[in-house]
């Protein structure tokens, strides 16, 4: 039988050799959102890995909208130039596909890197600043609440979404996935939990829905067709009373009618109180009933480590696409141990294929470029 995970599909314009995606990852790395020397060694790692495509980390379109210090960020001509010659040499190297995730942090911005604890760097302190949000109200208890954005602030971001996504273009990018999952600026829109405003922004399901589908809309012009625009968002607060997948469900309706070509199905990341029933592919059945409800091409996502595992969500038509981002980072082949186990072929570069021992060369198809 041959592997549905090593088959070509598509999303809109854009063509997949396989249907391995490696999924946003922050790296911290960044200065003033500008990419260092850990972007091209990781990037350049990832591109090398055989997976279908590569989503560049969650990348803020204003500098307010970095989640941390260390964001990789877009805002500007000069963040374009740094990044351009890390996709030139993936481009050399590799013929991976690349999208850029575009963010605004919102409430959750301004905070230390994971390991220095996470915790909200409060506007008066070195490095921290004000952060803004639908409403003023803080993401944790003990934290200082965000300002409420008024129309100059909501323009102002959509503008810098615009013109991130132009950027992503003139890079040369495939995709662009924009950022409304894990409880960033336009989840915080969506979910009634973090937004209680009572203008046209605020209140009803259509309502909470307008800022992030007015950024769609504005993203989805400002690009070429043949550029792929998707979603992630987050298919449940898993807090009683926040979103939920009925209201994912119409979500996704909405961003399919605006020309939306995918959509990444996570869950969670807006409130403290949320309770994750984790176990393998716990996202999955969320990305099934959109794919079902929607017919859009869906990634699903969360604790997928296995081949046999990820095989099997494609089989059962649960998700068209499988991402990847923590079993990339442990096990950056994934994609080869996946295609020896399921006797198909994926890319390497021709280096490494005409080092490998003579029964692993009928597992890569050892494609030439640059």
């Amino acid at each position: 039988m041959s592997s549905m995970l090593f088959s070509p599909v598509t999303l809109g314009p854009l063509q997949l050799s396989n249907r391995i995606a490696i999924a946003p990852m922050c790296q911290y790395s960044a200065v003033l959102g500008l990419p260092t020397d850990w972007h091209m060694i990781h990037l350049g790692n990832l591109a090398l890995s055989g997976a279908g495509l590569l989503i560049i980390e969650a990348t803020a379109v204003t500098p307010e909208g970095r989640i941390s210090p260390e964001d990789l960020g877009l805002w500007t001509d000069a963040h374009q130039e740094a990044l351009a010659p890390v996709i030139r040499a993936m481009r050399r190297h590799s013929p991976i596909k690349i999208a850029v995730q575009l963010a605004h942090a919102g409430r959750k911005a301004s905070t230390e890197v994971p390991w220095a604890g996470g915790a909200q760097i409060r506007p008066d302190q070195p490095r921290g600043w004000q952060t803004v949000a639908p409403s003023p109200l803080a993401h944790a208890d003990g934290e200082v609440a965000p300002l409420a954005l008024d129309e100059d602030g909501l323009a102002r971001i959509k503008a810098g979404f615009v013109d991130a996504a132009r950027r992503a273009h003139a890079l040369g990018l495939d995709g662009i996935e924009l950022h409304a999952a894990h409880g960033y600026l336009m989840h915080q829109f969506l979910s009634p939990l973090s937004n209680s405003r009572g203008d046209g922004y605020g209140g009803s399901l259509d309502n909470r829905m307008r800022f992030p589908l007015d950024v769609v809309e504005a993203v989805r012009a400002a690009v070429p067709r043949a550029m792929a625009v998707g979603v992630r968002i987050s298919a449940t607060d898993w807090v009683e009373g926040g979103w939920e997948i009925e209201q994912s469900l119409r979500f996704a309706q909405a961003l399919k009618a605006r020309g939306c070509d995918f959509i990444h199905v996570s869950t969670g990341g807006l409130s403290p109180l949320q309770d994750i029933p984790l176990k393998p592919g716990y996202q999955v059945d969320f990305a099934q009933r959109i794919k079902q409800a929607t017919g859009m091409p869906t990634i699903g996502v969360g604790l997928i480590t296995e081949a046999q595992q990820a095989e099997s969500i494609l089989q059962q038509g649960q998700a068209d696409v499988i991402g990847l981002a923590r079993a990339m980072l442990y096990d950056p082949r994934w994609p080869w141990h996946a295609a020896a186990e399921l006797g198909a072929q994926v890319f390497a570069p021709p280096q490494y294929w005409r080092s490998q021992p003579r029964e692993y060369k009928t597992l890569f198809a050892a494609t030439r470029t640059g």
